[in-house]
C-alpha cells in the first residue's frame, strides 16, 4: 500500500471530520431537535389536560356532597319498594298491601293473580291482577288509596265492567298493579 502525502492525509482527516461532523448532527442533533419542537407542540395539550384535571379535582367537594345527596335519595326511594329477596316473597307482601287497602276502600276482592315478574333496568317489577267488586265510590277510593300508598305501586292496567246491566251502581274491576324491587345485585354496593 502506498503511502499518503501529507495533502492527502489532511485531505482524508477533513473528509473523516466532515463524515463525523455529519453523522454527529444526523444522528445526535437532528433528533433533539426534533424531539424538543414535539414537546413544545405537546406542552400546550398537556398544560390544557392539566388544568382539566385540577378543576375537577377542585370540585372534590360538590361531588362528594351531590353523591352523598344521590345516596340519600336512593335510600329513600329504596324504602318505598317491594320487601323480600325474591319476586315470590315480594308478590306476597303486595298481595298483602292490596288486601289491607281494598279493605280500607270497603271494595271486595273477588280474585287475584301473581304474574310473572319483569326486570326492568335494575328493578323487578312484580305484577299481581286482582278483580275487585264495588260501586263508584270505592273503586275510586280504591285508587286514590292505592296511589297514596307508602309503597311504590302503579297501575298498569284498569277494565271496569258492570256487573248487571240493569243496576249499573255495582261494579267490577280488574287492575293489573305492580309492585317494585331491586333485582339481586342492583343496589347492594355503595
Amino acid at each position: 500500500m502506498a503511502t499518503l502525502s501529507r495533502r492527502e492525509r489532511t485531505l482524508v482527516g477533513l473528509a473523516v471530520g466532515a463524515v463525523l461532523i455529519i453523522a454527529a448532527y444526523l444522528y445526535v442533533i437532528e433528533p433533539l431537535v426534533t424531539r424538543s419542537r414535539e414537546l413544545a407542540e405537546l406542552a400546550p395539550a398537556r398544560e390544557a389536560t392539566l388544568e382539566a384535571r385540577r378543576r375537577l379535582i377542585a370540585q372534590r367537594p360538590r361531588l362528594t356532597q351531590e353523591l352523598a345527596l344521590a345516596q340519600q335519595g336512593f335510600e329513600a326511594q329504596a324504602a318505598r319498594l317491594l320487601p323480600g329477596p325474591t319476586p315470590p316473597l315480594a308478590a306476597s307482601e303486595l298481595q298483602k298491601l292490596v288486601k289491607e287497602v281494598a279493605a280500607s276502600a270497603n271494595a271486595d276482592v273477588r280474585s287475584e293473580r301473581v304474574l310473572p315478574p319483569a326486570d326492568l333496568a335494575g328493578l323487578q317489577e312484580v305484577p299481581l291482577e286482582l278483580t275487585v267488586a264495588g260501586n263508584v265510590r270505592e273503586t275510586m277510593t280504591l285508587l286514590y288509596q292505592m296511589e297514596r300508598t307508602s309503597r311504590l305501586l302503579t297501575v298498569k292496567e284498569v277494565k271496569i265492567r258492570v256487573v248487571a246491566v240493569g243496576q249499573p251502581r255495582e261494579l267490577l274491576t280488574t287492575l293489573t298493579v305492580a309492585g317494585y324491587l331491586l333485582s339481586p345485585g342492583a343496589g347492594g354496593s355503595h
